[in-house]
């Protein structure tokens, strides 16, 4: 077992699964619920924590996107094919979400001892090949040029990528978020972001450097695995997962005692969105 795997098998693992029930809400919700999620790991207030959200057609933009010099036309574009777009408070550029992408977080606590950005992202990769033995160490991380929101921690499977990890850090505790793009076309999804670019910069200079996409690096796993699977399906691997990990699976939202800091969270998230899009 490796290092990072040790840091996965522990007494108790607490499971939020919104797969379902967080569908059809807004996905700053699930940002608030994981830097609540943090808060509550990193000062010994829960468990370590994995959580499972799926959220209906958002495009999730990175603060550089947000300044694209032509993001006033770009939002609009997206809203007509049916997307919201919001702003993310972590790292990284813009994401598809929508009913065939799994986000999963893993939430760990640096209170007996710090993890490193490097070990957050190990942690995760352990996971998913722990999660698909099918694929195994068939999956790969490094940057996948062409592929939307870039890093040296994409996952792919023969040169395509199907997930991105990204990370927050709050109060001592961690969350490491992926997402999996489970079901349906990952060059769908990726022609939507080119979309996004071309009319966000219109062929204008900026001195950051936006992705030029390609959209056939991009791929789901139903398309690089060729057998079925869905959202669900991974729900319950991630179930039997954890129970092979630790000794016991705490399942559950948030208990009415944590509620209160969801709130707090909640409304900092919404309100920090709100003076961003404001900006454009």
């Amino acid at each position: 077992m490796s290092h990072y795997e040790s840091l996965l098998q522990i007494p108790e693992w607490r499971f939020v699964d919104e797969s379902m029930t967080a569908r059809s809400r807004s996905a700053l919700e699930s940002f608030a619920a994981d830097d609540t999620l943090c808060h509550l790991v990193g000062q010994q207030m829960s468990s370590p924590t994995v959580r499972t959200w799926v959220h209906d057609q958002t495009v999730v933009l990175g603060i550089q996107d947000h300044r694209l010099p032509h993001i006033a036309e770009a939002i609009p574009m997206l809203e007509e094919t049916g997307y919201n777009a919001i702003v993310r408070n972590s790292g990284g550029l813009a994401v598809v979400l929508d009913k065939g992408v799994l986000n999963i977080s893993i939430v760990l606590s640096e209170h007996d001892g710090a993890i490193d950005i490097p070990a957050g992202y190990e942690v995760m990769l352990a996971f998913i090949r722990r999660l698909f033995p099918e694929a195994g160490d068939r999956i790969e991380a490094y940057e996948i040029v062409g592929s939307y929101c870039p890093g040296s921690y994409d996952l792919s499977i023969d040169g395509r990528k199907f997930a991105g990890i990204s990370q927050r850090r709050l109060r001592q505790g961690i969350a490491v978020q992926i997402y999996l793009c489970v079901e349906g076309s990952g060059a769908e999804r990726a022609k939507l972001i080119r979309d996004l670019y071309n009319i966000g910069l219109q062929g204008e200079e900026t001195k950051f450097s936006y992705p030029a996409i390609k959209p056939e690096v991009m791929a789901s796993l139903v398309e690089l695995l060729e057998m079925p699977l869905t959202v669900n399906d991974v729900v319950i691997r991630i179930q039997l997962l954890l129970r092979e990990l630790a000794d016991e699976v705490v399942m559950g939202s948030f208990k009415p005692e944590e509620m209160e800091l969801y709130t707090f969270y909640l409304n900092r998230v919404f309100e920090r969105n709100k003076k961003m899009l404001a900006s454009e």
